[in-house]
């Protein structure tokens, strides 16, 4: 080792890296270092996104950052220390990070800074494009910011898919001087964790897409809504936002432009439906989240009775770079009207978890066996939910068909917030199913019965199913469709009428586990 020369290391700060003692191994390398009289510099920095290998740990070379991990604090022993300040070859060596194919072969529009930045670095947010697409709304001014926006096709991340300028120029053209501008940042979906990355990785990102938000819709006030369940991003976001207020690019004349916006974040309770937007709405105001009947829809009643944009974290984060780059750019990605990147997360039993964002369009087995390597276990995989806790099951066949909105409508699926959780054939579905059941009686806010009650009787049917005599089980099977219909076509909102997605499939891809054969279910 050369004493005299600075070894730069990277350590991400996100909360999968934290988890799994980023922050010793940190600790450990400086007292190494410390012992050998090395001089070291180890910038915190964020994520790759390569979750299953974290901590990861990148040293700086001539050639790029070469990469190891995971490097746990149990992990780091003389030889793998000694490859890591030396950038030598290890088992734990994945080269450098940038060649790396689960990232080569992506193409990251709203992570285009993650693992290249400091998350609470405005000169680094800056460095790397930050604050373009706000400069150019207002080079532009707010109408030909929402025509960008419409343009580009962007449509609602959060897994409804509207149009997110329809809703911008609706709240633009609502009366009233009070407006707002809400992001609804509760991510609660199982397997789902892209927007806790943005807001821990690149929080100037989500401020940024925010503010760009408020100038097109006239809104002069935000909310971040976070779920309470992720502390780190809290911290990070309160913190970004004071860097930014202090920077002016928050608070009064922003910039000199002549336009004000006030951000805040708002903390949740816990409570899944609030998710659903006018649920996080009542929250927000102080009161239990109780899903909203619509009309008025937010737009025009939405916050404080006031007009209201409200966007997902993806959704937002995905406009920097359109005001930026032009809307020709992002609808030159994409597949038929689902314009754009789609962040996917792969979870579950699988042998590389972590988040890909690529185009849409791409199959779900791609993603599966060329990112996801297959199950961590290593069996079969029996099972592949798309869309979070209340999305279908999809059946191997139809693993080929391109992920996007209006395909996947078409199986009777849904994408969701792009999270994939994969289970190998160990899983009983039927015992799945009866869990999503259980998870929407246990989650209701209680105000429609098709809910309330559907999601408890859909336990106690699915219960009767399984362990009823094969002879004795058209009665229960019958029973479980009917409702499976009633709560999806007569609950107020996505969290009953979702519910019976997870079931159905199920059924259609284990009948087995539920003790039929598959004639009995198509009949």
């Amino acid at each position: 080792m050369n004493a005299s020369a600075v070894i730069t290391l990277y350590i991400p700060t996100d909360s999968a890296a934290l988890a799994l003692g980023a922050d010793e191994v940190a600790r450990l390398l400086y007292a190494h270092a410390e012992q050998h009289d090395l001089s070291l510099h180890i910038v915190r920095t964020s994520t790759r996104a390569l979750l299953w290998l974290e901590p990861l740990v990148e040293v700086e070379t001539s050639e790029g950052r070469v990469g190891y991990g995971p490097v746990t604090p149990e992990d780091l022993d003389g030889p793998l220390i000694d490859a890591i300040l030396q950038a030598k070859p290890h088992q734990r060596c994945i080269g450098v990070v940038d060649d790396h194919p689960y990232l080569t072969a992506q193409q990251r529009w709203v992570f285009e800074r993650l693992g290249h930045s400091q998350p609470l670095s405005l000169a680094d947010y800056e460095q790397h494009g930050g604050w373009a697409g706000l400069r150019a709304a207002f080079a532009s001014g707010p109408q030909a910011t929402v025509q960008a926006v419409l343009d580009s096709g962007l449509r609602g991340r959060g897994g409804a898919a509207f149009p997110a300028a329809i809703k911008w120029r609706t709240v633009a053209q609502a009366a009233g001087e009070t407006k707002y501008v809400v992001c609804n940042a509760d991510e609660g979906d199982s397997g789902a964790f892209a927007d806790r990355l943005v807001m821990e990785n690149d929080p100037f990102a989500l401020i940024e897409g925010m503010l760009i938000a408020g100038y097109a819709s006239g809104a002069n006030a935000g909310m971040v809504y976070i779920r309470s369940e992720y502390p780190r991003a809290i911290l990070v976001m309160r913190e970004a936002i004071e860097l930014a207020q202090a920077a002016g690019w928050l608070g009064t004349n922003i910039q000199a432009s002549g336009w004000s916006f006030a951000l805040e974040v708002r903390v949740g309770a816990g409570s899944y439906v609030c998710g659903e937007e006018t649920a996080m709405l009542e929250s927000i105001e102080g009161r239990r989240g109780v899903v909203r009947a619509k009309p008025p829809l937010p737009a025009l009643e939405g916050l404080f009775g006031k007009p209201t944009v409200i966007n997902n974290v993806l959704t937002l984060a995905s406009v920097p770079r359109i005001l930026a780059l032009g809307a020709a750019a992002y609808t030159a990605q994409g597949y038929g009207r689902s314009t754009g990147t789609q962040p996917f997360q792969l979870a579950g039993n699988v042998k590389r978890g972590g988040l890909v964002e690529v185009p849409f369009g791409i199959s779900l087995r791609r993603l599966l066996i060329e990112f996801g390597g297959g199950t961590a276990s290593g069996r079969p995989i029996k099972a592949v939910q798309v869309g979070g806790p209340l999305g279908s099951y999809v059946p191997e066949q139809q693993w080929n068909e391109p992920l996007d909105y209006e395909t996947y409508t078409r199986l009777g699926a849904v994408l969701g917030h792009g999270s994939i959780v994969v289970q190998d054939d160990s899983a009983n579905l039927a015992t799945l199913a009866s869990f999503a059941m259980a998870f929407c009686a246990f989650e209701s806010c209680g105000k429609c019965t098709p809910c309330r009650i559907g999601s408890t009787r859909g336990v106690e049917t699915i219960h009767k199913l399984v362990n009823s005599p094969a002879a004795q089980k058209t009665q229960p099977l019958s029973l479980l469709k009917d409702l499976c219909d009633t709560m999806q076509h007569g609950s107020l909102c996505a969290m009953g009428g979702m519910t019976p997605y997870p079931v159905r499939s199920a059924l259609q891809v284990a009948p087995e586990d539920f003790g039929l054969e598959a004639q009995h279910v198509e009949s």
